[in-house]
């Protein structure tokens, strides 16, 4: 038996994910280069063929309303498989914004990209944001991007996170620290200054929850918004930090950094790969997941 025509359109789509992306009708005619009034009226009619509201209007304002918070996702849906059905009519090719905590993103996912643009035989277009892990989980709710790797915790019931790879910490001082010459030195390492990342961030969550429950009461003395900008105040002999061996590695290695194992355990996280439980699996969206795990971190015994 044939279906019913379809009421809805992916014009009409496309408008209601731009004005709730964007917060008004003005902005998302911008976006869409379209003028106001026609953005105004796709939006009507959408609602109209969903016989309800999905903005509540106060004051001239838009507000999405809770069905269009539960519509947006299914919307971005509709409109990810039109596209991958336009690519597919184009020969193929693959289009992916993926977000990455700071250590992914800046020291292990340039290489990963590099690896898979090159095993891609269509064209191949990838757009990366780094940010901390909340961050990353931030922009997964609201479906900016695809995919999201972080080195933090996920508690977010809206996304499904999956173990990606591990990553060793190391708790690290610079070659001409004090605490350098006396790295099995528990008590000074407690009474050290921290260089530590902000709030947010899958590295100053294993300080706040593994290092000071261990040292006790740290000495935060300085916050920094990236790894290699924490990594640098520790070379400089501003103080100590703990950091991942991915940061770290080529530093120790020519001895400008020295790990201070001061009885303390061996760290090792785990990385997390993330995706939003309402995302449309594209195609190149699981070719990508699927070279990850190929090619997931892994620490030495």
């Amino acid at each position: 038996m044939d279906q019913p025509p379809l009421r809805l359109t992916l014009r009409q789509l496309s408008v209601f994910v731009a004005v709730a992306r964007h917060g008004s009708t003005i902005a998302a005619a911008d976006g869409l280069a379209m003028s106001q009034s026609a953005v105004s009226a796709a939006l009507a009619d959408l609602e109209r063929a969903l016989q309800r509201p999905l903005f509540d209007r106060i004051a001239r304002r838009l507000s999405i309303n809770e069905t269009g918070r539960q519509f947006f996702p299914r919307a971005l849906s509709l409109l990810d498989q039109a596209h991958e059905l336009e690519r597919f009519a184009a020969q193929g090719g693959v289009e992916l914004r993926i977000a990455a905590s700071n250590t992914i993103g800046s020291y292990l996912l340039p290489t990963l990209l590099t690896g898979f643009r090159h095993a891609q035989t269509a064209p191949c277009t990838l757009d990366l944001r780094i940010g901390n892990t909340q961050d990353v989980l931030q922009a997964l709710l609201r479906l900016d991007v695809d995919i999201g790797l972080i080195e933090g915790t996920c508690h977010e019931p809206e996304l499904r996170a999956v173990h990606w790879g591990d990553d060793e910490m190391v708790v690290v001082a610079g070659a001409g620290h004090p605490l350098a010459q006396r790295a099995g030195d528990m008590e000074a390492l407690r009474d050290a200054d921290w260089v530590v990342r902000e709030r947010g961030s899958g590295t100053r969550e294993i300080i706040e929850q593994r290092l000071a429950p261990l040292l006790g009461q740290l000495r935060f003395a300085l916050e920094l918004g990236n790894a290699e900008a924490v990594k640098r105040a520790v070379m400089s002999g501003f103080g100590v930090s703990c950091l991942s061996l991915h940061v770290v590695a080529d530093e120790l290695a020519r001895g400008e950094l020295v790990a201070l194992r001061a009885g303390l355990p061996r760290w090792v996280r785990p990385f997390q790969l993330v995706v939003h439980q309402d995302k449309y699996p594209t195609q190149g969206l699981l070719a990508f997941t699927e070279y990850l795990r190929e090619k997931a971190p892994a620490v030495a015994d």
